[in-house]
């Protein structure tokens, strides 16, 4: 029989692209949604039609109970989150409920349904957990690269929820003896990657110049410097996770840092255009408590997964912009369509 496998988050960005990959493979794929009328749920069934849909909420225990139980997954991949740093302080309460206490949950809902007990091994064909956990529990960061060994100094309430999720995740690897892993993925783009971060916002703004439809774009920290890739490289990580021998964390990156400024620039080249006459600087964009630097050492992966990027900074920017360009050139709402261009 096919391997089954449930994500949370499934109509995001990297939820589409792991149920492409696990089709793929010959998994039978299940997304949690937390209602059947979510136009994004209907834009999934569309595309991804093999996808089917089992009723849930990160915020809602029993409901992850039932679908669990209804699913009967292999593997459960947990990318649900409120994943908008900026916003995390706007809404930090729910920021907390869902990506940090929605972790707790869904780990409950596992454990309770493969009937693990405490101090005890789960038995062979325990359904295995990924957790999505993320460079900015980094934060002020101590060294740079960053590993599974750097420790942690969050400067949001996204980074400090993810924080406790990951940490949990340990937690019950070691307390319950079950096979639960997280992925501290450091940043990965698409063009699927919703238009309120800054690489699609780059992107988008970049085509709406190039068609006509704007001309300027406001950045804020020109200087904050990431370790961008493709989604679809990262996403292949996790489940090579969870094909492992032992549950192990691991650090996702390229390795390779590129400032915002950077970013523009790449992406107005891809366009043919010169971004100095365009890009302007705006304080309000500013975060509270900003993230300089962060940069990944994916040594670990590399050597124990055999899992190495395959799209480069250059070819992931020129990617977007192409792409906006089209959605923009033929009508598409970037709002609407960021997720499923």
């Amino acid at each position: 029989m096919a391997r089954r496998a449930l994500i949370t988050g499934i109509t995001g960005q990297d939820g589409s692209y792991l149920a492409e990959h696990l089709l793929r493979e010959g998994y039978e794929v299940w997304g949690l949604a937390r209602g059947q009328a979510n136009p994004r749920v209907s834009r999934m069934r569309k595309l991804l039609a093999d996808v089917q849909v089992v009723r849930g909420d990160l915020l809602d225990q029993g409901s992850l109970i039932s679908a669990v139980e209804r699913v009967q997954p292999d593997e459960v991949y947990n990318l649900g989150a409120i994943s908008f740093v900026p916003m995390s302080w706007e809404q930090a309460e729910l920021t907390a409920e869902v990506t940090g206490m929605g972790v707790l949950r869904m780990l409950e809902a596992i454990r309770v349904c493969s009937g693990v007990s405490r101090g005890g091994a789960a038995a062979g064909g325990q359904i295995r957990f990924y957790q999505a956990s993320s460079s900015e529990m980094f934060g002020q960061v101590s060294e740079t690269p960053q590993n599974e060994r750097t420790g942690f100094h969050p400067r949001s309430p996204y980074g400090v929820a993810k924080a406790y999720g990951h940490f949990l995740t340990q937690n019950y690897r070691e307390s319950y003896g079950m096979f639960a892993v997280s992925g501290i993925l450091f940043n990965h783009e698409s063009p699927r990657r919703g238009a309120e971060f800054v690489t699609r916002k780059v992107s988008l703004g970049v085509a709406r110049i190039k068609l006509g439809l704007a001309d300027e774009l406001r950045l804020g920290n020109l200087e904050a410097r990431r370790d961008w890739g493709f989604a679809g490289d990262y996403v292949r990580a996790m489940h090579l996770m969870l094909q492992a021998a032992t549950p192990e964390d691991y650090v996702i990156g390229t390795g390779r840092m590129k400032s915002v400024r950077e970013l523009a620039e790449a992406a107005f080249a891809a366009a043919g255009l010169d971004w100095e006459r365009y890009v302007v600087t705006d304080q309000a964009l500013h975060r509270p408590a900003e993230v300089d630097l962060l940069c990944a050492d994916p040594k670990k992966a590399r050597v124990q997964l055999g899992w190495e990027p395959t799209v480069s900074f250059d070819e992931l920017v020129a990617l977007m912009v192409e792409s906006d360009i089209r959605l923009l050139s033929d009508g598409g709402d970037p709002d609407q369509d960021s997720s499923w261009p």
